[in-house]
């Protein structure tokens, strides 16, 4: 059983950031492809995509983001892209890909996606502003005014219709500036029709009478003349062979009403593929050299202040148990922030491939959850290795065993915690 698999690429760049662009696409492959391949084919696929996609020079670099160097715009699109293609899509969406990218890094990913449908694939994608080079790549063309259809046809047709129905450009324009400027009724330098230009000045007359004035078509007048004249021209015919119905056979209804949901792999593979995903993504904000110094730091500090201090006194004591407070305080709050920041990053990746049906939900939260563990563990051992012993504290593997089991299940605490906050869109839920 054959079922259609469909690729959608988002307007902005949902993407691991510390990850490198062989292992996205590893990991994209590994998740989504079906589970009759092995893990060996699934890795061959993602070489022979970052060949066509031509990443190979930068298959080893991290994806980066705002604080973190990286590939460029259009290699991050083409990863983008990448993630989709991967499992071998009949019909490919795109959102707006050449948003932000220079003419050039945009006409190259426009080449892609027309040697992607060259290969038997439907390709279908929004575009703002493409140059003339852009525009002569498509080859179908769908002109969208105020959410009504004016055009739908052959892009190398679209001209000669406008200029059918009395609409060409005064001056030597890109057609795709051309076509724009007639979805927002601009007519600037634009002809005019001369139906239109009479019913307007019909109008005008109407309601300024003895008033010779240069009267031009509103955005709403051009707008109903585009609609009319496409409705009246082509639209009919158009609709009138869609409404045909289509044979189907038996087969293909049993394929329709027997298709259920399918994972490209087990729970058990998609919770292994995201814990070992989770501890390459994070560790480097986890373990940063920033971070560590700050523990140190903090950590001979509170040493430094805390030395020796005598248990045996009552003030001593006091004082040993001010530590301990304060010790639970500060890794019950300090690993929060990273969950803060982090968590609600992921939570725009996660929506996306859930939406692709790469993996489960439980296996993806206790993957994210067990992946923090180790990293979790990494920096407060070393803060209890310098604080316990600078202050004095029982020097017994008992006593220091029990209280890094409870500086570990503050951490663990405090990060389901604010987890479970960032997890909602109302301030006023999440605030409490």
């Amino acid at each position: 059983r054959a079922l259609v698999r469909i690729g959608f690429v988002t307007q902005d760049d949902v993407l691991f950031t510390h990850l490198t662009v062989k292992e996205t696409l590893t990991y994209a492959a590994l998740l989504r492809l079906p589970r009759t391949m092995t893990r060996q084919e699934k890795e061959e696929r993602t070489i022979d995509i970052i060949y066509e996609l031509g990443l190979e020079r930068c298959q080893d670099t991290m994806i980066g983001g705002s604080f973190v160097r990286g590939v460029s715009g259009g290699e991050r699109k083409r990863v983008c892209i990448g993630n989709e293609i991967i499992i071998n899509p009949s019909l490919l969406f795109l959102d707006e890909p050449t948003s932000g990218l220079d003419s050039t890094t945009a006409l190259r990913i426009i080449q892609l996606l027309h040697d992607i449908a060259e290969d038997g694939k439907t390709v279908i994608t929004t575009i703002h502003q493409p140059s003339s080079r852009l525009f002569h790549k498509f080859d179908k063309l769908i002109l969208l005014g105020r959410g009504s259809l004016l055009y739908f046809g052959k892009a190398s047709e679209a001209m000669p219709y406008f200029q059918s129905i009395g609409c060409t450009p005064l001056i030597a324009m890109n057609p795709a500036e051309f076509l724009l400027d007639l979805a927002n009724g601009n007519t600037t330098d634009v002809s005019v029709p001369s139906e239109l230009d009479d019913k307007v000045h019909m109008e005008n007359q109407n309601l300024q009478t003895n008033t010779k004035n240069d009267y031009k078509p509103s955005a709403q007048d051009v707008h109903e003349y585009l609609v009319d004249a496409y409705e009246n021209r082509v639209a009919y015919k158009a609709k009138k062979q869609l409404l045909d119905p289509l044979p189907i056979s038996d087969d293909m209804k049993t394929t329709i009403t027997s298709s259920k949901r399918e994972w490209g792999t087990s729970w058990w593979q998609q919770y292994s593929i995201l814990f070992c995903r989770g501890i390459k993504e994070r560790r480097h904000d986890y373990l940063s050299w920033m971070r560590i110094t700050q523990v140190i730091a903090t950590s001979v500090i509170l040493g430094l202040l805390w030395w020796h201090s005598d248990p045996s006194t009552p003030k001593g004591l006091q004082d040993q148990a001010g530590l301990l407070f304060f010790i639970a305080v500060f890794w019950g709050f300090f690993p929060v922030f990273t969950a803060i920041f982090t968590f609600p990053q992921e939570r725009a990746m996660l929506n996306k491939e859930r939406a692709a049906d790469m993996y489960k939900l439980s296996a993806y939260f206790l993957a994210r959850t067990t992946s923090d563990l180790p990293l979790d563990l990494f920096l407060p051992v070393i803060f209890m290795v310098i604080v316990y012993f600078m202050a004095g504290l029982k020097a017994t593997a008992a006593h220091f065993f029990l209280s890094m089991l409870t500086v570990f299940l503050s951490i663990i605490a405090a990060q389901v915690h604010f987890k479970l906050i960032s997890w909602y869109n109302s301030i006023d839920i999440s605030y409490f």
